[in-house]
Parts: C-alpha cells; structure tokens; sequence
C-alpha cells in the first residue's frame, strides 16, 4: 500500500484521515492546530513537520484545507508540497477552490514530473464520519485509477468529471443546488408557518411529492427543531458561493438566483451566524419577515 501524506484534519479532513489508517495506509498528517495533529499521530499516524517533508515522505499527498489560498500556501509556497513531491507521486487536492486554482496547482505538480487530482467532496461532516462522502475528481484518468482504492475508504459515490479543474466546478455546482435549496426549504416553512399552517406537516407532505430533497428531509427537520449547531458552517458555504460567482464572471455567466442567495448568506453572518450551520439561513428570512418558525414539539 502507498504511503499516504494528509495535510489538513479540520472537520473533514480529521475523520478522512482516520479512515485511511483503519484501512491499513501508513500516514504522515500534518495540521496547524498541534492537538489534533496529536490526537491522529496517537491513531497510528506519523507526524508531520512541513507540507514539503510531508510530500518528501509520501507516495501520495492529500489536502483538505480550507480555501484557495491555503492551498496555493501549502503547495506552491516556501517548504511546500511542491518542494518535495517526488517524480511518479501523486497529489490530491480535496479541499473546495477556485477551478482556476485547480488547474495551475496541478500544472504545477505535473511539471515536477508528478501528476495531480482535484477531488471535491459533499456529504459534509456526517459524510466524511461514515465515509460515505459524493467525490467528484478532476484530473487524467490514469492517476483517477491510482487514486480510486483511497477515495472508496473515505466515499461511496465517486465520479471522474473530466480533466484538471473539472472536480472543482462540479463542486461548484453542488453548492449552488445546495444553497438554493436551503433557501427554497426555508421560504416554504416560513411560509406555511406564517400562514396558520403547521410547518412540520408540511414538510411531511412535501417529502412524499415531487418537492422531496434531502435538504428538505434534513436541514428541514434542523429549521424545525432550531439545531443549527455545524455539520458545515455558514461562513464555508458563503466562501464556495463567492466561488461560485468568480467562476462565474470568469465565464461571463449571470447566476441571479446564486448571487441571492450569497448576499443572503452575507447577511446572516453580518448577524451572528457565521459559525452555525448553513441551515441557519432560515434565520435571516425570519428576520426580513420579523416572524420566527415555531420550534417542532
């Protein structure tokens, strides 16, 4: 088996990590934050003292960092990945960045004689628990095979989009559904719930029709309830969507519906909710409403 660096043990990356080691994988981690590094150095891993130590231990280098400029930091900065990647290794990028970013990451990686994949995930934090995270991969299909045996001890659906820079846009995608969807779900229970109408039947006679989604099914039920505690933070999902519309004016594309839903977002975290989870996005059409959904009970 490949000997395998993970660079980033955040939200996601700690659980995708661990999966690796129960799966056998000798790992070398190495994260900002010295007590969680610790914790996975105590599972069976390697420590880590520098991104290019880590690619110079390594068969295969994942990150799963937080936003793009991280991933340009660790990569293509002093003492980074870069700097000790190997001939014949493999980088994997899981982290969500700009699909411009992908693409000169792994033109770079390439020209040191490597090869490299950006691998977007969804399923948030209970995803990357179970290990049943959505992988969508970006990149040559030569290295997707090498790379596959790793993502199916982290994922359960795993496609390979196209090349360098596709995994990203995907993801992109995703997030644009994902947001919009949220907001759909939190008009509809406002609505009925403003109305007289008891939200939470609603969303039950909503999940057996054509409405049904499993926004609605889960961040739906976190609405009624007022669980807003993060499976994936407000202030994440608001840096994907400005992802969203940089790719976007990139194409010269007009996303109205996304740009909404991001200035909503930007709201909401103008008002305390930065840290809660994107399901909390209800919060803020309450407050333009001056009505709150009655808590399920």
């Amino acid at each position: 088996m490949e000997c395998i660096g993970f660079i980033g043990l955040g939200i996601m990356g700690k659980p995708m990590s661990q999966h690796l080691i129960k799966a056998g994988y000798a790992l070398t981690v190495l994260d900002r934050t010295p007590e969680v590094q610790q914790e996975i150095v105590a599972a069976g891993a390697h420590a880590g003292t520098s991104p290019k130590q880590v690619a110079e231990q390594s068969d295969v280098v994942v990150t799963m960092l937080p936003d793009s400029p991280d991933v340009s930091e660790v990569v293509l900065g002093k003492n980074g990945v870069l700097e000790g990647l190997r001939p014949g290794s493999l980088f994997i990028d899981m982290s969500t960045i700009l699909p411009s970013v992908a693409r000169r990451v792994t033109d770079a990686v390439r020209q040191k004689g490597a090869d490299g994949l950006d691998a977007p995930v969804s399923g948030g934090q209970v995803g990357a628990q179970n290990a049943t995270l959505s992988i969508m991969v970006g990149g040559s299909a030569a290295a997707f095979a090498r790379a596959k045996p790793i993502f199916e001890k982290m994922g359960k659906n795993i496609v390979h989009v196209g090349e360098a820079g596709a995994g990203q846009v995907t993801k992109a995608a995703n997030q644009v559904v994902v947001a919009v969807t949220i907001a759909a779900v939190s008009e509809a229970l406002l609505l009925a719930a403003k109305a007289g109408v008891d939200p939470a039947k609603v969303r039950e006679a909503l999940l057996g029709g054509f409405a049904q989604s499993r926004i609605l099914d889960l961040h739906g039920n976190r609405m009624l309830q007022r669980n807003f505690q993060p499976g994936f933070k407000m202030k994440l999902h608001r840096k994907d969507m400005s992802i969203v519309l940089h790719t976007a004016r990139e194409l010269g594309l007009a996303l109205p519906t996304s740009a909404g839903v991001a200035e909503l977002m930007n709201a909401a975290m103008g008002n305390g909710g930065a840290e809660l989870d994107h399901s909390a996005l209800v919060m803020m059409l309450e407050k333009l409403g001056n009505f709150e959904i009655p808590k399920a009970g």
